[in-house]
């Protein structure tokens, strides 16, 4: 079963509803596109079928740990032999209101839902299914905000067979269509529907918030990842879950100095499940009454557990799974986290970070380039020996390197030609944990190393 929700209007999930495909909300004009947009007409309660292409996240972080967790999971072949279907197929399911995977043909794909089948047909969803979907709210002009599953539709688009163009299904929370920006963002703070705080707690502008989904538009909230894994161990998720739930219990340790980075080690696992029993042990030791949140809200309204692990011995329950390593039949997800991170790949340190819109030419003489959240409008141009990092950012001109020692490029926009020759180090525009680029133009590469 995928985590459960950060939040969601529950008046909404119980709703009945129709069902809406969404087209035509990104790309160029076409007849499609031209049709009348249905989310401009969807009601709270409706499902909506859009592309993962189309949600705009309404959080600028994710705990990164439970994003490779589930790719772990979804790329490992363990599932298949122990007779069950891989969970990324359970999870699709379940995202889709449809319960899990009831069929699974051989070569399967979670893009493709001809090659799987769910338990629940379309259109026979149930409360209990419904409340498994994910919610987004009908912004001005049509725009779509995800407001709940960021990790899992971010898992989603990462996965070998999933990506961009995706199909999901969504609940709608509230359509806001016909409000001006200002307004807008208004009613969603008032709901609680975004999230205005980095990785770090700190507050951040609207402005500043990603415009797609993948790992490579979100930073990295450790403490989040924490919290994720500290799930039925230290609290377990309330029926009625209050809104970035995961975000508040984080928040909290982060306050008490619990998980504090350097305080252990995340690529060790018995330092990182020692760090998940000590941060879960602090969340059932604390009275129930404390308040935990800046708006009230208390250790049991965030799900506090009264006894660790359940009550059960730290061989048991769900602490007993957490520690089962990746050599195990049945690995825990820590386990399955730390192989996947081990196959990300890693750029060299930045010497100098890009945010922000640029204009005209960028050359990189020295050093490495790291372009973050970035809007480069000119020609980039990497000099011999030096090194280009591009995540999350949106390129507009040529991109050239030529003898270049490292060129990465992930979750990037190139709206020109890319020409990358000779690369002394590494050339990466795909692999594991590196988002899908969306390369408009001619792309010469010769001589890069494998």
């Amino acid at each position: 079963m995928s985590p459960a929700p950060q939040h969601r209007s529950r008046a909404v999930l119980a709703a009945a509803t129709g069902l809406l495909a969404v087209a035509g909300l990104t790309g160029a004009a076409s007849p499609a596109a031209a049709a009348p947009n249905p989310a401009l007409t969807a009601r709270p309660g409706d499902l909506l079928d859009v592309t993962l292409d189309q949600l705009r996240p309404t959080q600028p972080a994710v705990g990164y740990d439970e994003v490779y967790y589930k790719l772990g999971r979804y790329t490992s072949g363990k599932d298949e032999a122990n007779g069950n279907a891989n969970k990324r197929f359970d999870d699709w399911c379940e995202t889709n209101g449809q319960g899990v995977a009831a069929t699974v043909q051989p070569g399967a794909r979670i893009s493709d839902a001809s090659t799987f089948t769910c338990t629940i047909a379309l259109g026979q969803e149930t409360e209990a299914s419904r409340s498994e979907m994910k919610t987004v709210v009908v912004g001005p002009g049509g725009a779509l905000y995800l407001t709940d599953g960021h990790h899992t539709l971010t898992s989603f688009l990462e996965a070998p067979d999933g990506g961009r163009k995706l199909h999901v299904r969504l609940i709608v929370q509230a359509n806001y269509s016909k409000l001006p920006q200002a307004e807008f963002w208004q009613r969603m703070r008032d709901n609680k529907w975004v999230r205005l705080l980095d990785e770090n707690n700190q507050a951040i502008t609207v402005a500043q918030l990603p415009t797609r989904l993948g790992l490579a538009n979100f930073h990295d909230d450790p403490y989040r990842s924490l919290v994720y894994f500290t799930r039925d161990i230290g609290y377990a998720v309330p029926a009625d879950a209050a809104e970035y739930l995961e975000f508040s219990w984080g928040d909290w340790l982060r306050g008490q100095g619990i998980g504090l980075p350097g305080s252990y080690d995340p690529a060790d696992a018995a330092s990182y499940l020692n760090a998940v029993r000590t941060a879960s042990q602090a969340m059932t030791a604390v009275p129930g009454s404390t308040v935990v949140t800046a708006d009230g809200r208390t250790a049991d309204q965030l799900g506090r557990l009264t006894a660790w692990n359940n009550g059960k011995k730290p061989t048991g329950g769900e602490f007993g799974k957490l520690s089962v390593p990746i050599t195990e039949a049945k690995p825990g997800k820590i386990a399955y986290a730390l192989d996947f991170r081990a196959k990300v790949p890693t750029g060299p340190a930045c010497t100098t970070t890009l945010t922000g819109r640029h204009n005209g030419p960028l050359v990189v003489n020295s050093g490495t380039t790291c372009l973050t959240g970035a809007q480069q409008f000119g020609p980039v141009v990497v000099r011999p020996g030096a090194n280009l990092v591009v995540r999350g950012s949106d390129l507009t001109g040529p991109v050239q390197a030529v003898g270049a020692g490292t060129v990465q490029l992930c979750g990037t926009v190139l709206t020109g030609p890319l020409s990358v020759l000779y690369t002394k180090d590494k050339l990466t525009l795909s692999a594991p944990g590196c988002t899908p680029n969306t390369l408009n133009g001619p792309v010469q590469l010769v001589g890069n190393p494998a």
